[in-house]
């Protein structure tokens, strides 16, 4: 089925939102996609979806089910090299490292693994061990998993406990700029897809939680929690 074209919708009026990464009112209506509203918060310039459209549990896993994550593909591991090949030379040897949101095929713990450190794997849907939020690491990686937050504020703050001082987050997700075509973007064509990030937005979030951005290249942030 096709996916619907941009409709704004204006004949009934959207009440702002509070924002779920920075929690102010300084969310309001912002556009409606493929029969879907996105608010957008002034403040920490998050774009998210209106809470009551958000997806459940058994749709979001449904769609993670068609994704191929499989460690042994060389087009997956070429496309986590994005992140790892800026994040490895940072990290010192035999450290201790969690990714967070593995997803199906845990690719990245592999790569690192095979690169001399220890790792854990967390997915609230297929590796949900709670446990192992409970630690602290001297590394942690989230890859294409922060825009399927649907409360930033609580999983940046579960991040921001993992993380001992003076260890590095990276995340990998695709920025949501002032040029792109929200309505066409394939970014925003998935279901499980729900808060999307402008620049902006981690420069605000490193203030807010004390952290050093140290690279943003494209669709690659790196942060050191200080």
């Amino acid at each position: 089925m096709p996916w619907r074209k941009f409709i704004l919708s204006t004949s009934e009026p959207r009440s702002r939102q509070s924002c779920p990464l920075c929690g102010t009112l300084s969310a309001a209506p912002w556009q409606v996609a493929h029969g879907r509203p996105y608010q957008r918060c002034g403040q920490c310039h998050l774009t998210f979806l209106e809470p009551s459209h958000l997806p459940s549990r058994a749709a979001e896993k449904a769609e993670y089910d068609l994704h191929e994550n499989d460690p042994a593909d060389p087009g997956y591991r070429r496309f986590l090299a994005k992140l790892l090949d800026r994040m490895l030379p940072l990290i010192e040897p035999g450290s201790q490292g969690l990714d967070f949101g593995c997803g199906p095929g845990p690719a990245i713990a592999t790569i690192l693994r095979e690169q001399g450190h220890h790792m854990v794997n967390y997915d609230p849907v297929y590796v949900p061990d709670r446990d192992c939020l409970s630690r602290q690491y001297d590394f942690v990686t989230c890859t294409e998993a922060v825009e399927h937050f649907h409360v930033p504020a609580r999983d940046f703050a579960i991040l921001q406990r993992l993380l001992k001082p003076g260890a590095l987050l990276g995340l990998m997700t695709q920025p949501l700029t002032g040029d792109t075509d929200f309505p066409n973007w394939w970014y925003a064509r998935e279901i499980s897809h729900v808060s999307f990030y402008a620049p902006e937005t981690f420069e605000w979030l490193a203030s807010w939680l004390g952290w050093e951005l140290i690279l943003a290249e494209q669709s690659v942030w790196i942060f050191r929690k200080l």
